[in-house]
This record gives structure tokens, C-alpha cells and sequence, in this order.
């Protein structure tokens, strides 16, 4: 404190005194000490006098400082050259062209590393498409939800006849600010190739939430959905330590027919293939695609074996891939960072009640949730999430003692002897569950979807409602183009998918990825104050449920009201340590909880991309315009 004031009471002398007449570079002094008890401090000082400045001198700054023993004042007077201002400038710039030239450089050999990676499974060879342009227009690697729906859409698009500016005669509008007379047209040609067309076995993939389902309605694939045993599925029974609590689908402004589906998964993708396979412009084959064929950088089609082992080429303007999770495609396409948080253990449960009937079912027991739903009349999966990558052996018969032991205690009573029976009967299933953010490398002629490109936790079920928004906001794209040819225009035209998905995407991701963290039983007292705030939140009724699980179903895709949800489930949680009289333990668990909150979800929105989730209308390839022009269009426009 005596330095601060002894520097203070320097610069307010220097301030008082006159300044000298230019151009003298004098310096000013303080006056010489009065009383004795200054002389005696002064001794220990520098003694200011004028002394000349020369030329080549421009500032002289004072710092007053500690010196080496204690109550010592040391004025240091430091002289900085007339050039030093450059130099610092000249050398911050070049720092900062060091660094971004080194983000260059390291960007290229990281692009160089991702192109060896990916060269086993792309392959360069002079190809060409047939001369009489026979060969199909799009072909889709894989035939599950996302390859069956993406054949069906574009097998019967209906494309723009004549481009029209009066909102008076448009009937529908495909991309947003633009509308068209319609009228329907022979599809594009698709060629589909299936690893194998049986019917799957799946655990997952059998909840498809509302929002999913009125995307099915807008692709026109709503009657899959019929002759399966499909459930219909209204809301969620939320079960904590003998506690319950209903939270129901906020479908009042929809038709009585919107709910959500759940169904045996591979009764629903074999009737989109059925149908996939009656339309004319539509091609389903089975064989295993071992390569992209590419050429100068441009994905021209792929080489794939057929089921009799024979090696054939097929080529087209544009090459989807969604070979679904395990994808071996999609290293030349993206940057999968695939992480592995748990393992679903699945079960069928015969000819039980719900307590819920026509509801989802979520136990929050520990050590993470359990789930059950109905996929039939008569049947309930049943899945156990198994935290880790490595779960109990189901040969040697410890999965099944893990289920009775541990996890058939904290289910409710009135599913147990079901429970047990399904583990007696021993036909458990393991499914790893994975989650990818989406990073694609955009590339001419090739495109990712499905869980080829994009992956969550499918606690929440959201991954069919992805995949579906994803076609609707594909062929909204693709319809006002009739050649697809021109690869590196309709790649640039293209990147405006990677941000149109993200509000259904990013809500759908982040919140599943949140849940599942805060739904885990956790040891650290902070996140357990958070699963038991986020339980009573939920409880509340009116906004404080029909907001997320609105969130949830795909109704309601903003992420912002996600993040404001979620961090009202954190505060909730602080008020309640607070109440009536906070303490300082409760004050630092409700730091914690805050801090806990901010470190699950801030990472999931860092990965899903700030800009394009909460800012979407700054990304400049959203109002790109479609590359090629039809000749009535160009007719239209002589006129």
C-alpha cells in the first residue's frame, strides 16, 4: 500500500508540473522534500533532477516497486526505444501469421492423413458413364430406415415444372422463398445396394417419436407403418425410488393420428424396401459395396460384390452412403469420432401389462436407465443400459445373473416375474451405443446420412426422426434440379444440408446426450442433487414437462429452448438447496451443480457446432441458389 501511494503521490507532482516548451525534452521534477521525515525516506530514493533526454529516446516510464529488503523502495526509471512500438507490432503480426499459417499447414496434413486413411476404400480409375446416359441418377449404399426412405422419396419426387413468383398459384413450396406449379413427374432413377435384404434383428431403432411420424406423413410413408403391429405411443412414465410421474406428448394441436410408433424394427424397414422395390425408377439389389470410385477428387460411383461373389461397377451424378453405424465408408467422407458411453442389453417381455399403458417407460436405477415399450400387442423390449464399453458375458451366464441380482430389484413390481422369465428364457441381446457428431468433409458426387454420418445416444429415441428430417430437407433440396451432373456445383449447393438439419439434429443430439449423463447415477453429491431436480422438474406438469419432452418428441426443435430448459432444471435444483436458509455446504453444492451442468452440456453444443445451431442465418451456404437451370426455366426467363 505505502508503494501504491509513494507511485501515486510521484505522478501527481509530475501531473501539477508545468510542461516544458516544445521541442525541449526536459524532464519535470518533484520538488525537493520539506519536512524531515521526508528527507529521511528520500534517502532511500532516486533523486529526480533534469537531465536531457536524448534523441533517439521517445518515453521514459516510471514504476515504483519493492526492492530487494523489506520497507525498500527501488524507482526504476525504464527507457523504451522510439522503435519498440514497431518492433511490438511487427512481431504480434508475424505471431499471428506464424499461427494461422501453422493452422494451414497442420489442416493439410490432417486432410493428407484422412486421404490415406481413406484410400483402401476409394479407388481412382478412368470412369464413365454409359453414353446413352441410361445409368441410374442417385445410388444408395444401404437399405435401412435412412437408404429404404431416401429410395422411396426420390423414386416418386415430384419436381418443379415452371418456376412462378405469385404466391396465388403455387401449391407447394419446396425451398424456402421459392415457389412452383407442380406436377408429377417420373422419379429419379435409384439404384440401391443392400448388404442383405432379409429382415433385420434389431434392438433398437423401434421408437419412432411424433415428430418422426409427421415426417413419415410428409414423405408419404406413413402406411409402412401399417400391418406390423405398430404401437401407437403418447408420453413417458418417468419411475425414481418408487416414485412415478406421467409426462404425455403435447399433441393437442395435432391430428388425433399423430403419436408416436413403436414396432419390431425389422418388420418396419422390410415394408419400406417392399415399397421401395414397386416403383419403376427404383432398383434393390443385394451385394456388399467394397469401394467409392472416384476420379480427380469426385466420387463418381462404387464397386461392390454380389451375393454369388461377382465384382460389379455402377456410376451415377451422386452417391448417398447411410450403411448405418458400422459403417466402413464413411472415413472418406468425414471425421467420425465415434464414442462408446454404454451398451444396451436387450429383452422381449411376453404377454405383460405396462402400468402406462401405450407409454414409454424410463426407470432411472442404477447404475443408468432402464427403458421398456411396447413393440407389439403382445410384446415389451425391455433394454438395460450397461455403462462402459465392456459388458458381462452372456455365455458364461453373468449377464444373466446381473440382470436378476442387480437390475431385476429396481424395476417395478408389476413387471418383475415377466422380467425374469424373459432372462430365464435366454435370449438377451447386446447392442454397443454409440454416438458421432456430425463432421463431414464435403465431397463432389458423395453425400453421408443416417447413422453413416450422425449418431446419439438412443436413450431419447431419436435417431429414425433425425434420419427422416434429414430426407425431407434433402429432397426439398434436390427437387428443383433435374441434372445432377455437375459435381462441384451441386456439392457447393449441397453444404446448406449440413446446417438446414441442425435444429432438429442438435436438439435431438444434445439432449440425448444430456439426458443420459444426468440420468446415471452418479457418486458426486453434485450430480445427484441434478437427477433428483431434473425427477421433481419434471413433475411440475404444464411447461415445466410439455416443454422438454416437446424437445424430445421432435415437436418442438430449438435449441435454445433446450439449453434455457435444461439450465432452469439446474436452478430449480440450486433453489431447492437454498430453501428456506441457505448454508454454505448448500452453497457449494449448488455451485457444483451449476458447474456440472455447464460441463455436461456445453461440450455436446461445442461438438454440434455453436454457429450452425444457434446461428444459422450467418452461414452463408443456406442462400445458395440451385446450380443448374432447366430449359424452361431458361425459357421462362427470356420472356
Amino acid at each position: 500500500m505505502s508503494s501504491l501511494h509513494s507511485a501515486l503521490s510521484f505522478f501527481s507532482l509530475y501531473k501539477r508540473t508545468p510542461p516544458s516548451p516544445p521541442p525541449s525534452p526536459t524532464l519535470a521534477t518533484s520538488s525537493p522534500p520539506n519536512s524531515p521525515q521526508e528527507k529521511q525516506e528520500d534517502k532511500a530514493a532516486f533523486w529526480w533532477r533534469p537531465r536531457k533526454i536524448p534523441k533517439n529516446l521517445l518515453y521514459v516510464f516510471f514504476f515504483t516497486t519493492f526492492g530487494a529488503r523489506s520497507g525498500d523502495y527501488i524507482n526504476m526509471a525504464i527507457v523504451i526505444d522510439k522503435f519498440i512500438l514497431g518492433t511490438f507490432f511487427a512481431s504480434l503480426f508475424g505471431f499471428f501469421l506464424l499461427c494461422i499459417l501453422r493452422q494451414k499447414r497442420q489442416n493439410r496434413e490432417n486432410k493428407q492423413k484422412f486421404k490415406e486413411k481413406a484410400a483402401f476404400k476409394t479407388r481412382n480409375c478412368n470412369v464413365r458413364r454409359p453414353e446413352d446416359d441410361s445409368g441410374p441418377d442417385v445410388i444408395i449404399v444401404g437399405a435401412g430406415v435412412a437408404g429404404a426412405a431416401l429410395a422411396c422419396t426420390l423414386g416418386k419426387v415430384k419436381r418443379a415444372s415452371e418456376w412462378l413468383f405469385d404466391d396465388a398459384t403455387s401449391s407447394m413450396k419446396a425451398y424456402e422463398g421459392w415457389n412452383y406449379s407442380w406436377e408429377l413427374k417420373d422419379g429419379r432413377r435409384v439404384h440401391v445396394i443392400e448388404r442383405d435384404l432379409t429382415e433385420p434383428d434389431r434392438i433398437v431403432g423401434e421408437l419412432l417419436q411424433p415428430g418422426g411420424y409427421l415426417k413419415l406423413i410428409e414423405l408419404g410413408l406413413e402406411d409402412c407403418l401399417e400391418e406390423i403391429d405398430a404401437q401407437r405411443v403418447l408420453g413417458y412414465a418417468l419411475f425414481k425410488d418408487g416414485k412415478n410421474t406421467r409426462l404425455p406428448y403435447p399433441l393437442e394441436n395435432f391430428h388425433s393420428d399423430v403419436a408416436g410408433r413403436s414396432f419390431h424394427n425389422g418388420r418396419f424397414i422390410q415394408r419400406m424396401r417392399e415399397k421401395a422395390a414397386t416403383m419403376p425408377n427404383v432398383k434393390l439389389v443385394q451385394g456388399t459395396v467394397t469401394s467409392l470410385l472416384e476420379e480427380n477428387g469426385t466420387i463418381k460411383g462404387v464397386q461392390y460384390k454380389t451375393k454369388d461373389g461377382q465384382e460389379l461397377r455402377v456410376y451415377a451424378p451422386l452417391t448417398v452412403v447411410c450403411d448405418g453405424c458400422f459403417s466402413n465408408l464413411r472415413r472418406s467422407l468425414c471425421n467420425p469420432k465415434v464414442d462408446v458411453p454404454s451398451s444396451f442389453v436387450g429383452l422381449v417381455l411376453e404377454n405383460c401389462q405396462l402400468p402406462f399403458e401405450n407409454h414409454g417407460h424410463v426407470i432411472l436405477a442404477d447404475p443408468s436407465p432402464i427403458l421398456f415399450y411396447p413393440i407389439s400387442s403382445t410384446e415389451v423390449r425391455c433394454l438395460v443400459d450397461v455403462p462402459g464399453q465392456r459388458v458381462p458375458s452372456v455365455v458364461n451366464g453373468e449377464m444373466a445373473k446381473y440382470l436378476k441380482d442387480v437390475v431385476a430389484l429396481q424395476i417395478p413390481p408389476v413387471l418383475h416375474d415377466a422380467f425374469i422369465s424373459a432372462v430365464d428364457k435366454g435370449n438377451i441381446r447386446t447392442m454397443p451405443n454409440r454416438s458421432m457428431p456430425a463432421d463431414p468433409h464435403p465431397t463432389p458426387g458423395a453425400l453421408l446420412m443416417g447413422d453413416a454420418f450422425n449418431m446419439r445416444h438412443p436413450l431419447t429415441g431419436g435417431g429414425m426422426t433425425v434420419a427422416l428430417s434429414d430426407i425431407v430437407i434433402l429432397r426439398d433440396l434436390l427437387n428443383p434440379l433435374r441434372d445432377l451432373n455437375d459435381a462441384a456445383s451441386l456439392t457447393k449447393y449441397l453444404e446448406s444440408f449440413y446446417t438446414l438439419r441442425k435444429p432438429v439434429a442438435s436438439t435431438i443430439n444434445t439432449l440425448a446426450g444430456a439426458l443420459y449423463k444426468v440420468f446415471s447415477a452418479s457418486p458426486d453429491q453434485a450430480r445427484k442433487e441434478m437427477r433428483e431436480a431434473c425427477f421433481d422438474y419434471l413433475s411440475l406438469g404444464g411447461i415445466f414437462s410439455s416443454g422438454p419432452v416437446a424437445l424430445l418428441s421432435g415437436l418442438n426443435p430449438h435449441p435454445l429452448s433446450l439449453v434455457l430448459h435444461f439450465f432452469a432444471v439446474a436452478i430449480y435444483g440450486v433453489g431447492r438447496l437454498l430453501l428456506p436458509f441457505p448454508s454454505p455446504k448448500a452453497m457449494w453444492i449448488g455451485a457444483r451443480i451449476i458447474a456440472s451442468a455447464s460441463g455436461i452440456i456445453f461440450p455436446i453444443i461445442k461438438a454440434e457446432g455453436v454457429r450452425q445451431m444457434f446461428f444459422p442465418a450467418t452461414v452463408p451456404a443456406i442462400y445458395r441458389h440451385p446450380p443448374v437451370k432447366d430449359k424452361e426455366d431458361d425459357a421462362l426467363e427470356s420472356r
